[in-house]
């Protein structure tokens, strides 16, 4: 018997089943649509994800508040929290905006500024209103109150947007074709346009919903890049070649200098004027209008330092303190415009790792306020190490976003009380300082730190066999009258960069890795190696005079490098 036609009718007919079924199924899918969005829920979507849980927003009063912890995770990083104190704080690249909840007053750089509606705290955390947000952020909201739903986007440049070309297309759930649809679309409807997937766009509608449509029925236009609003801040610089800055060490009161001429070359003098001295941050003066006089007579831009006094527990309560940190800003603004200053050198040394994100914290308050009245803002920084209260507490890389200038003080590599002589700045250790700080920072923001001090260590045998060693620092000419009065042997040493020099006395080995005009030389010859943007030299009055030679020749001439 012959079967054939029989398997034939068969296969015929499961071929018309197959594609009735597909024809049904396609049929059903584009008939339905599902939602990708929550329903009966506040839902927020910011740019391309969509957040649903946790209450993300408040709406009271029509006025829609947006969560603090939504705002740390997908808008601002930096936003504080204090919860002791009850204050938020926000600092932007030009402003310090201070709210308390439920307050109506908001302090923007220090000024009052009324707002409509306050801050509010809910359960653990506030909320701040939306459209106070907007400015601060760059940010565009749209609030659509009958769905429950909230959209931002950020005022990117590049943005892409799109229109769909055919007449009409199913929005998929998937970038798949048996995806669930999620909303028909039109010709001419307009969508943001976020990636391409395997041939589908992922797009979002005005009203929030998130999908993918094919490639070829869409076309994509790139929106015009976003002019840069952002204020820029004019960073000091010389007139000509590199900065060259000198600390200038005040010890109770400032000198007399009016019959002082300025060193050549030297653009800026940083006295140290200014001591944090207690945790409720009091600030101790030594500031002197004469001296401010007598600068910027001679051309020399005038940065005050502070300090913290070099304790990390004043330390530790004034950085912990929303209130005290604002204190101590009003105050530093108060002495900078009081006495004309033309900037600020922060110089907190010793500080506790646990702070060193509160240490930031404080660095991005007082940089905008002071930015907005002109005045540049610097901060010393330690070569890296792996002392948690001398190195590790900062974050080089945040603070060198904020500031002006990061000042490297590759100095002390052996400390007064270190276990073993040794130079203050070997060219080697200087050089690694540096590269690894360039790894965090912009060169154009590192001002490299060098010294005009040496230590003289003294090496002594003891009963037991080991040999007790302790220093003193010299300035250079101190240096210069030692190798005079004694019988000393002095040779280049190579790997340090410095002349190396030692005498006996007694039982006492005597040895000095000597700066002078050859190791500063050496030093200096890195700021152009590695296009940084200058020296600064603790400090004034440990030099010889032709060190000022040697820094002119290598910051204001012509590099060779």
């Amino acid at each position: 018997m012959n079967i054939k036609p029989a398997k034939t009718s068969n296969t015929v007919v499961f071929m018309l089943l197959f594609i009735i079924l597909i024809s049904c199924f396609f049929f059903f899918i584009n008939f339905y649509t599902v939602s990708p969005l929550p329903e009966d829920v506040p839902v927020l979507i910011i740019e391309n994800t969509v957040i649903a849980e946790g209450s993300p927003f408040i709406i009271e009063n029509d006025q829609v508040l947006l969560s603090y912890n939504i705002i740390k995770e997908h808008l601002d990083p930096y936003i504080f929290w204090d919860v002791a104190e009850n204050k938020i704080t926000i600092t932007t690249f030009d402003k310090t905006v201070r709210l308390a909840t439920e307050s109506l007053t908001a302090m923007i750089n220090n000024k009052p500024v009324e707002i409509s509606f306050p801050a509010k705290k809910v359960t653990t955390q506030p909320y701040i209103p939306i459209h106070f947000l907007e400015e601060l952020y760059d940010i565009k909201v749209n609030v659509i109150s009958d769905k429950n739903r909230v959209i931002i986007d950020k005022n990117l440049s590049g943005r892409k947007m799109g229109t769909i070309a055919s007449k009409e297309i199913t929005m998929k759930l998937s970038p798949i074709w048996f995806s669930a649809p999620v909303v028909k679309l039109t010709k001419n409807d307009a969508v943001t346009v976020y990636s391409l997937e395997d041939g589908w766009f992922q797009v979002r509608t005005k009203d929030g919903l998130i999908g993918y449509v094919p490639e070829q029925k869409l076309e994509v236009f790139e929106m015009p890049n976003k002019p840069d609003n952002e204020p820029k801040q004019k960073v000091p610089t010389p007139g000509r070649g590199k900065l060259n800055m000198v600390w200038h060490y005040i010890y109770r009161i400032t000198p007399d200098m009016s019959m002082e001429k300025a060193p050549p070359g030297l653009d800026i003098i940083s006295p140290t004027w200014f001591s944090i001295v207690d945790g409720q941050g009091t600030i101790e003066s030594k500031a002197d209008i004469s001296y401010i006089k007598w600068a910027h007579e001679n051309n020399l831009a005038v940065w005050a330092l502070i300090d913290n006094s070099f304790d990390p527990d004043i330390t530790h309560e004034f950085l912990s303190s929303s209130e005290t940190r604002d204190k101590i800003i009003r105050q530093i603004l108060m002495y900078a415009e009081l006495f004309q200053l033309d900037g600020i050198n922060i110089d907190f040394e010793n500080i506790y790792l646990k702070d060193k994100d509160l240490l930031v914290q404080f660095v991005r308050e007082l940089t905008p306020i002071l930015h907005e009245a002109g005045i540049a803002v610097s901060m010393d920084i330690t070569v890296k190490s792996t002392s948690p209260n001398w190195s590790l507490c900062y974050d080089r890389k945040e603070l060198g976003k904020v500031v002006d200038y990061l000042i490297l003080m590759a100095y002390d590599e052996h400390w007064a009380t270190s276990p073993i002589s040794g130079s203050v700045a070997s060219i080697g250790w200087v050089e690694q300082g540096i590269v690894t700080l360039l790894e965090d920072v912009p060169p154009e923001k590192v001002i490299l730190g060098l010294p005009f001090y040496t230590r003289e260590w003294e090496e002594t045998p003891t009963e037991s066999g080991n040999i007790a060693v302790k220093s003193r620092a010299l300035s250079m000419a101190q240096v210069k009258q030692i190798l005079k009065e004694n019988d000393t042997h002095m040779s280049w040493d190579e790997r340090a960069g410095q002349n190396f020099a030692y005498y006996t006395k007694g039982d006492s080995v005597f040895k000095i890795w000597v700066e002078d005009e050859q190791s500063i030389k050496l030093k200096a010859a890195l700021i152009n190696k590695y296009g940084l943007a200058g020296a600064a030299a603790w400090r004034k009055g440990f030099e010889e005079p032709v060190i000022w030679e040697v820094l002119y020749h290598e910051l204001k001439l012509p590099s060779k490098i």
